[in-house]
Order: structure tokens, then sequence, then C-alpha cells
């Protein structure tokens, strides 16, 4: 067992990666008691929401991999490509479905008050603006600077 719990514990690369995660999703939860002054737990194991966690997690790992392991690896090109396709879908598909839900809901509303139909709403929050993935990616590459 330790020769799998000790690397764990020592990869760098990892816990930089989960370190950026979970600065970003708390500051999501920081703003979104600021914006509603109350405390909601889904909002740090929720998607979407300033800053993206997602940008911020791929972000600091493709930094602290050219950071550690060189900007010219073949493991710093994946991690790179990784983070692209991972905020495109962040702020691309994942929007437009929640931008879909909502719709959905409001026809879901309308059909409801008039008596028709009993359903549980579809998450809306799903995605990312553009400005939440930039601002996501600029907070992984900080963190990853920062924790080196």
């Amino acid at each position: 067992m330790n020769q799998f719990i000790l690397p764990l514990l020592k990869n760098k690369i990892l816990w930089i990666t989960l370190s950026a995660w979970f600065i970003a999703q708390t500051i999501k939860v920081i703003l979104g008691v600021v914006r509603e002054k109350r405390f909601n737990f889904r909002w740090f194991i929720g998607t979407g929401g300033m800053p993206s966690s997602h940008a911020a997690g791929v972000s600091a790992l493709a930094t602290t991999c050219g950071l550690n392991i060189g900007f010219d690896t073949v493991i710093f090109a994946m991690a790179v490509v990784f983070a692209i396709v991972t905020m495109f879908d962040a702020q691309g598909v994942r929007r437009s479905t929640g931008q879909q839900a909502e719709i959905l809901n409001k026809i879901m509303d309308d059909i409801y008050w008039r008596g028709k139909i009993e359903e549980s709403r579809l998450k809306e929050l799903i995605g990312h603006t553009p400005i939440e993935v930039i601002i996501g990616s600029i907070l992984g590459i900080l963190i990853a600077l920062a924790l080196q």
C-alpha cells in the first residue's frame, strides 16, 4: 500500500492542481455568500459560476507540468491540449446546455401554471461565460506559480 500512497502524497503536480480547483471553488462560494447573503453547499460542489474551477485546475496542471517537467515535453503539450478542450467545453457546450435548461424551465413553468405538468426544474448553471473561464485560467496559473 505504501508503494501507492507515498508517491501519491509526494505528487506536487497533483496537489497544486487540486489546490487550484479548491481555491477557485472557495472563491465561488464566498462570492455567492456575498451576493445572496446566504450559504449554499451546492455552490462548493456545483459547476458554473465565477471563477471557473475547471479552468483554474487545468491551467494549474499545465503550468505546473511545464515548470516541473519542461515546456518542451510531450506531457506539457498533452496538459495544454487537455486544458484547451476542458475550457472550450466549460464555456461552450456546457454553457449552451445551461441556456437550453433555462428556456426549458420557462416552458415548464408556463405549462405548470396551466396545471398540465408537474416536473422538477433543470439545472441552469452548468457552464461558464468566457470571462469566468479567463479569470479561472489566470487564477490557476497564478496559484501554480505561487505554490511552486
